[in-house]
């Protein structure tokens, strides 16, 4: 069992925002305001977040749980979304995505019988799936601009030859959804070498034997890789289409912000 952390080495996390503070000062990089307000920030939102769950632990499951559930997907899909500013309906979309993603995975944790359908179970790894499906949402918005802004000519020459909005888009297509895959297969290969995952540390600092950790960690980790090869894939598809006007014209998304 990991010792209870005291108060006064709470406070004394203050030393380390100091050091990236200094380090911002010291080279001058204009972060010091920033990284500030994002420590306080994030210490604010925690303590409010171990409250609410706390509170949400004493409800029936099915009201805690999708209480929770649907905080995290309604968040998740608002930053997400800051990504694909000029398209259509983006929030609506990438709010179904995410919501069905989750809901798959879930499905498949409970069908499995990988853990129990309780508050403390579910929306702790609910979270890190939602979380790492709004990461892949945004780098596939994000290099799918990039994308066809760099590579309009070569899809004007396909649509010339009289190649469907898919078949001039495919290449491209494979290129935003392997970046968006790229950190967590990356992140798979040296999974428990180079560190130990939050998962798995978090357990065993609980007092959960290693081997035991490491069947959550697993099935937490692929768990994610699913949910993100899924989430950048359905963005991926759903989005090139509004590059393409009826009669398979190529047309430039304005980057304006969806109301």
């Amino acid at each position: 069992m990991a010792p209870e952390i005291s108060n006064a080495s709470m406070f004394l996390l203050i030393f380390f925002v100091l050091i990236p503070i200094s380090l911002s000062y010291i080279y001058a990089l204009g972060l010091s305001r920033s990284i500030a307000w994002s420590s306080l920030r994030g210490v604010v939102q925690l303590v409010l977040i171990g409250y609410l769950l706390t509170y949400l632990f004493s409800l029936p499951p099915v009201i805690g749980i999708s209480i929770m559930l649907m905080v995290m997907v309604t968040v998740a899909t608002f930053h997400a979304s800051k990504k694909g500013s000029g398209f259509p309906y983006v929030r609506s979309i990438i709010f179904v995505v995410i919501a069905g993603v989750e809901l798959l995975v879930l499905a498949m944790w409970l069908g499995f019988d990988m853990i129990e359908f309780a508050p403390d179970q579910v929306i702790p790894m609910s979270g890190m799936v939602i979380g790492n499906s709004m990461v892949a949402i945004g780098l596939a918005l994000e290099r799918m601009k990039h994308e066809f802004n760099e590579g309009k000519d070569r899809i004007i020459a396909a649509l010339s030859l009289g190649a469907s909005p898919k078949q001039a888009s495919q290449l491209l297509i494979r290129k935003i959804v392997k970046a968006a895959m790229i950190p967590n297969v990356d992140g798979l290969k040296t999974i428990g070498l180079v560190q130990l995952p939050g998962m798995m540390t978090g357990l065993i600092l609980g007092g959960v034997p290693p081997v035991e950790a490491i069947r959550y960690q697993i099935v937490i980790s692929l768990s994610i890789f699913t949910s993100v090869s899924l989430s950048a894939m359905f963005i991926t598809v759903i989005f090139y289409r509004f590059y393409f006007n009826d009669r398979w014209q190529l047309v430039k998304r304005k980057e304006t912000q969806e109301s």
